[in-house]
């Protein structure tokens, strides 16, 4: 969320409690033959990833979402082995299965830490109907693939 909804990364961060909540306006360019932009406001909610923190969730946080990003860290397999849980809890408070999900690896500036071949996450991404993207939100040099993600789910 810092770095698409602020473009830079902290240099310090803590845990979500609870949940997080940020906005961007972007710009969204109209098909060809109207050759306009639009105004398109994004509101990214981070909700806790722990589970002591999780259980303050409420099911109105899950109401009205028009995309689900599901992030995990590419270097910690147990982060990776929790999105079943996440999945779960997403169908458990009745988001719509039209509903757009993207499954997020994080972390991939620290190549030699890497846990979560590439390989696996995009079967599980298969298999649960969500694209796949790799990136970092800390690399200044990774920024398009994070503002990617979102734009891509903008236009679905």
């Amino acid at each position: 969320t810092f770095r698409f909804c602020g473009g830079t990364f902290p240099g310090k961060t803590e845990a979500t409690i609870g949940v997080d909540f940020r906005e961007k306006t972007v710009e969204i360019e109209g098909e060809p033959s109207f050759l306009v932009c639009f105004p398109s406001q994004v509101q990214v909610w981070d909700t806790a990833g722990q589970e002591r923190f999780r259980k303050s969730m409420v099911e109105h946080y899950y109401r009205n979402v028009h995309a689900v990003v599901f992030v995990y860290d590419v270097t910690k397999m147990s982060s990776f082995s929790n999105l079943k849980t996440w999945i779960e809890e997403c169908n458990g408070h009745a988001v719509p299965p039209l509903v757009p999900r993207v499954l997020v690896g994080n972390k991939c500036d620290l190549k030699d830490l890497i846990q979560v071949p590439s390989s696996l996450a995009l079967k599980f991404a298969d298999a649960h109907n969500m694209l796949l993207f790799e990136t970092s939100a800390k690399d200044p040099q990774e920024s398009q693939n994070v503002d990617a993600i979102f734009m891509c789910l903008v236009w679905l």
